[in-house]
């Protein structure tokens, strides 16, 4: 699982040279790599392009269907309720994340969309993988960032 969680690592801190949060993404079905992203909302002017929501476009376009059974996504940073509600739609199998995300996660921190029954079938949720790595790409991002507004 480390190996996944370092590729959306390298898809974080490609993010974060070119401006954006560094929040990246991969989806791997049966050991192999599918799909891999890096936040791109500032870059495409989309306030759906979290790296989440890019790799499981990327997947499906990959795989030729939108459902991603069998797959599962490593994310650096804690899903937000929107990349969780694409999750759930999207089937996986799985989620692995770094981070937590006490403001906005919707993976276990403040909501639990992807293991809600009632939204279909659960998807398994990981949290904490390589924490303190994902934790000191964020922090070193906003620190960088309030530097540059003072």
């Amino acid at each position: 699982m480390e190996k996944w969680m370092h590729l959306a690592l390298a898809e974080a801190k490609k993010a974060a040279s070119l401006g954006e949060l560094p929040v990246g993404a991969v989806v791997v079905k049966e050991g192999k790599l599918i799909a891999a992203a890096g936040n791109a909302r500032e870059a495409l002017r989309d306030p759906s392009a979290h790296a989440e929501i890019l790799a499981l476009r990327a997947a499906g376009a990959l795989l030729g269907d939108w459902r991603l059974d069998g797959c599962e996504l490593y994310a650096t940073l804690e899903p937000c309720a929107m990349c969780a509600a694409a999750i759930q739609q999207a089937r996986l199998k799985r989620v692995v994340f770094g981070a937590f995300d006490g403001e906005k996660g919707a993976c276990g921190s403040l909501y639990a969309l992807p293991m809600d029954e009632r939204l279909g079938r659960p998807v398994e949720i990981t949290g904490g993988l390589l924490r303190d790595e994902c934790e000191a790409l964020l922090q070193a991002f906003f620190a960088k960032s309030r530097r540059k507004s003072e």
